[in-house]
């Protein structure tokens, strides 16, 4: 059976648009100044090339000086810039926005804006792996103005900036654009080899330079997220989302309880006492020790149907792996109505805590237990988790015995109290996730 459900999905750019004339493909542009060869040729784009660390720790050695502060000066000048100019569709700061009382703090933002001017569209919630449809909006489409430079990791350990870099079709850079729908100050799109195509899925080379982006950004409030298909992400070309938000994520609070180690030092974990079930993946021998494991976990999920968000914190240092299944339920009008009017598609911003709303009396009446309730619904049950683990840990090369032994310690000290239990969780959620393919 096909799963299909009425999506809007949040504009990314503004050129995000059906059926859009191709005009003077044959080399005198199409007036949009897009990525494409009607426009490409002879364009130009700062490129910052970052530190090597994929054979070293992931840390960032603070006594050497960039050539420019990646994150202040460059990505929020840039943004800072295209936010001048007008190139977003509503200005984020001037959204309300509030830490929700309890223990965990859940931050909601009234977000009105975000949900207006969007085009219907059926979204395919069933396959998380689905071709590359260049026919549809995709990243080559995207305004030049709206990019705010090249980004890749250095053949050295050496920091450089070169400020007006031509965009080379041959290498198919990797690109950091603005959101033009943002979320929070500074929400950008990082688009790794976006020449080449690549539809929304995972690979080690992509992965790595995501940990890049956030080693570089060296900021503990410098996030990126990724969305896979069937998980809310809305444009099947690869990228991953990034946005700087000077307050912990409740996510980041969760205590958790250690699974075992990988040969490369990788540590994986459980999440304990948060509304949706996650791996919790730190350390390594070098950051591409880390990329690796976190890349294969996520293409074995991708291998076997199953939707996930990923969400990438302390500076690459930390990443939380969270399968879910609210799209399917959704589709098959297994979740309330109550929900579903709130219009809430819980990605990997609201998983991590960050709750976008779009209606004020939402916001106004924002709890903890609302929160809780609707990303109870995003969670895998306790079973069916345990048996998504087993099949990671296969797709890594650990077996699920090492995985039992593992989870037999105690967990780490618990300083948080869930609103509601993990029971609770169960009994709202005993849905099994999608079907395998």
């Amino acid at each position: 059976m096909m799963l299909k459900i009425k999506r809007v999905p949040t504009l990314v750019s503004n050129f995000q648009k059906d059926d859009v004339e191709e005009i003077g493909a044959r080399g005198t542009g199409c007036g949009r100044n897009c990525l494409r060869n009607c426009c490409l040729p002879g364009s130009k784009l700062p490129l910052y090339a970052c530190k090597n660390l994929s054979n070293s720790k992931s840390i960032v050695d603070e006594t050497k000086v960039a050539p420019v502060d990646f994150l202040e000066s460059l990505v929020l000048g840039e943004w800072e810039d295209r936010q001048q100019k007008g190139l977003f569709r509503y200005d984020v700061t001037a959204c309300e926005t509030k830490v929700i009382p309890g223990e965990y703090g859940f931050i909601a933002q009234l977000n009105e804006g975000r949900h207006l001017k969007k085009r219907p569209t059926e979204f395919r919630v069933d396959k998380v792996l689905q071709p590359f449809d260049g026919s549809k909006f995709n990243f080559t489409k995207v305004g030049q103005e709206e990019l705010l430079f090249q980004f890749e990791a250095s053949e050295d350990d050496e920091v450089q900036l070169y400020p007006n870099a031509l965009i080379d079709p041959e290498k198919s850079p990797s690109v950091v654009a603005i959101n033009v729908s943002p979320i929070e100050y500074g929400h950008v799109l990082l688009i790794p080899k976006v020449l080449e195509c690549l539809p929304q899925k995972i690979d080690r080379n992509s992965f790595l330079l995501a940990l890049h982006m956030a080693a570089e950004a060296a900021n503990p409030y410098f996030r990126l997220g990724y969305n896979s298909l069937g998980a809310f992400a809305t444009i099947n070309h690869l990228h991953f989302q990034a946005y700087y938000l000077a307050v912990e994520f409740p996510i980041e609070k969760a205590p958790t309880r250690k699974i075992t180690f990988t040969d490369a030092g990788v540590k994986i974990s459980e999440m304990l006492n948060y509304p949706v079930r996650g791996l919790v993946f730190e350390g390594g021998n070098t950051l591409e020790d880390l990329a690796n494991v976190v890349s294969d976990s996520c293409i074995c999920l991708q291998e076997n149907n199953i939707p996930y968000n990923v969400l990438i914190t302390d500076s690459g240092k930390r990443i939380f792996l969270l399968p879910q299944c609210y799209a399917e339920k959704q589709a098959l009008g297994e979740v309330s109505s109550e929900l579903l009017d709130t219009q809430v598609n819980p990605a990997v911003w609201e998983i991590s805590g960050h709750m976008v709303l779009k209606r004020k009396e939402d916001y106004e009446g924002a709890t903890e237990a609302n929160a809780w309730r609707l990303l109870a619904e995003v969670s895998l049950s306790e079973a069916r988790f345990q048996e998504v683990t087993a099949l990671v840990f296969e797709g890594i090369g650990l077996s699920v015995k090492e995985n039992e032994n593992a989870t037999d310690g105690s967990p780490e000290d618990l300083d948080v109290t869930p609103p509601q239990s993990m029971e609770e969780i169960d009994g709202l959620n005993n849905h099994t996730t999608m079907v395998h393919v």
